[in-house]
């Protein structure tokens, strides 16, 4: 995964020429002034890369997308694949569980599956007794 990484980093690094020592000051990733990404420009970034997907492939992807909902997209499906709130948190980098835990309390397939594993049916295995009692079921008519 590191080596993927590099591999498509290094080309980006030679293509801005950000190995010169003189360029270091620079941060890594940067808008149009060099200057460093906002969270506002990635936004920007990934709205207009949504919409040209939109376009051009036909993929349906949300109206509303953002890097917040990117992230929170991520952590449910982390959480529906069964990883540990606290490997979540720790990806996320929140500083506590507690802040993790809005994902558990919001995932509702997880609620259902929950309550599904612990159902257990109230009606009888077998007939009951009673219905075989044809005296019982007379009596009952005729009550």
């Amino acid at each position: 995964m590191l080596e993927d990484q590099v591999r498509v980093l290094k080309p980006y690094i030679a293509e801005h020429q950000l190995e010169q020592g003189s360029i270091n000051k620079h941060p890594l990733f940067f808008n149009s002034r060099r200057e460093k990404l906002t969270r506002a420009g990635v936004n920007h970034i990934l709205i207009k890369y949504a919409e040209m997907a939109r376009k051009t492939s036909g993929v349906y992807l949300p109206e509303k997308i953002s890097c917040h909902i990117l992230r929170h997209s991520k952590a449910m499906h982390l959480l529906q694949a069964g990883v540990n709130l606290v490997y979540i948190r720790d990806i996320l980098g929140h500083v506590s569980v507690q802040t993790t835990e809005v994902y558990a309390r919001a995932d509702s397939r997880a609620k259902r599956e929950a309550i599904e594993k612990a159902y257990t049916s109230v009606a009888p295995k077998k007939e009951p007794v009673w219905l075989s009692n044809n005296n019982l079921l007379d009596w009952l008519k005729h009550f």
